[in-house]
C-alpha cells in the first residue's frame, strides 16, 4: 500500500474522498498546503508514488502499476474518489480512469496528456547520484552541493524536498533512482491502453506550459468523452505551485459542481 496522508474534512460533507497523485521525483508532502485547503469540506488523500518518499521501492514503474497501487488506496477509503493528478500523477489517475472507471467520479489532469513525449528527465538523476552526500547535516550545505549539477534554485528547492537528511545510515534520496532511470521510457512515453471514462474530466494545464497541445484533443476525447479543457493565466508545467489560488478555485469549481 502507498504511504497515504490523510487531511480529515474539517466540516465533513457528502462529497466523497479526494485523492491527489504527484508528479515524477515528487511527494505527498509537495501538495500539504492544498491539500489542507481544499479539506474544509472533504477528506483528502495525498500519496507518496512508488519509489518515491515513503512509499515502497518496486522493481518497475508503469502506468498500469501506478494506477492499480492508486485503486487500492480509493478501495480502502471507501471505493471511490475525486482524483487529481499532476503530470507522472496525472497520467496514472487517466490510467486508473480507463482501467477502474467504478473508482473515480472526478478526475483532473494537471498539465499533462495521454501521450508519449520526446523529453527525457534522467539528467535530474545523473545529478542527484552525482551529489555527493557524505558528512552532509543542513539543507543549505545539500543545495550548495546540487547547484554544481542544477544551475536553478526552484528545481533545487524542490529535488531536496526528496532528501532524507536525518536516514539511519547516513543522508538518502527518498527516491529509488535505479527503477526511476531504467523505466524513464515508459514513465514519459504512454501505454496506449484501452477503455472509456465516461464521468466528468477535467484537462488543467498552465498557459506557459507546452505540456497540452491544441492536437492532443482529438487522442483525448475518445478515452474521455466528456473531457473540459482549462489553463491557469501565467502558471507553467507546475501549476499549483505557480498560482496555488487560482489552482485551488478552479479545483472547487469543477469538483463541487
Amino acid at each position: 500500500m502507498l504511504n497515504t496522508v490523510h487531511h480529515p474534512a474539517t466540516t465533513p460533507s457528502d462529497l466523497p474522498p479526494l485523492l491527489i497523485a504527484h508528479g515524477l521525483y515528487g511527494s505527498a508532502r509537495n501538495w500539504n498546503v492544498i491539500a489542507k485547503r481544499l479539506s474544509d469540506t472533504r477528506n483528502v488523500l495525498t500519496v507518496d508514488m512508488r519509489n518515491h518518499g515513503e512509499s515502497p521501492w518496486m522493481p518497475s514503474h508503469t502506468y498500469p502499476e501506478l494506477a492499480a497501487d492508486l485503486a487500492e488506496v480509493i478501495a480502502a477509503a471507501g471505493g471511490q474518489a475525486d482524483v487529481v493528478g499532476h503530470s507522472m500523477g496525472g497520467k496514472a489517475a487517466m490510467m486508473l480512469a480507463l482501467a477502474h472507471p467504478d473508482a473515480v467520479r472526478r478526475l483532473v489532469v494537471a498539465d499533462i496528456a495521454p501521450v508519449a513525449y520526446a523529453h527525457d528527465q534522467t539528467q535530474y538523476i545523473t545529478a542527484m547520484k552525482a551529489m555527493d552526500l557524505a558528512d552532509l547535516t543542513t539543507r543549505a550545505e545539500a543545495d550548495r552541493r546540487l547547484a554544481a549539477f542544477v544551475p536553478e534554485a526552484p528545481l533545487r528547492a524542490f529535488f531536496l524536498q526528496s532528501l532524507d537528511l536525518k536516514a539511519e545510515g547516513g543522508p538518502r534520496w527518498r527516491l529509488n533512482l535505479d527503477v526511476l532511470a531504467a523505466d524513464m521510457a515508459r514513465i514519459v512515453g504512454w501505454p496506449d491502453p484501452t477503455g472509456q471514462f465516461d464521468g466528468p474530466v477535467l484537462f488543467l494545464t498552465g498557459s506557459e506550459s507546452p505540456y497540452v497541445k491544441p492536437e492532443h484533443r482529438a487522442l483525448i476525447r475518445p478515452m474521455f468523452p466528456n473531457a473540459r479543457f482549462a489553463k491557469l493565466a501565467g502558471a507553467g508545467h507546475w501549476l499549483h505551485a505557480d498560482k496555488p489560488r487560482e489552482f485551488e478555485d478552479t479545483l472547487r469549481v469543477f469538483l463541487n459542481s
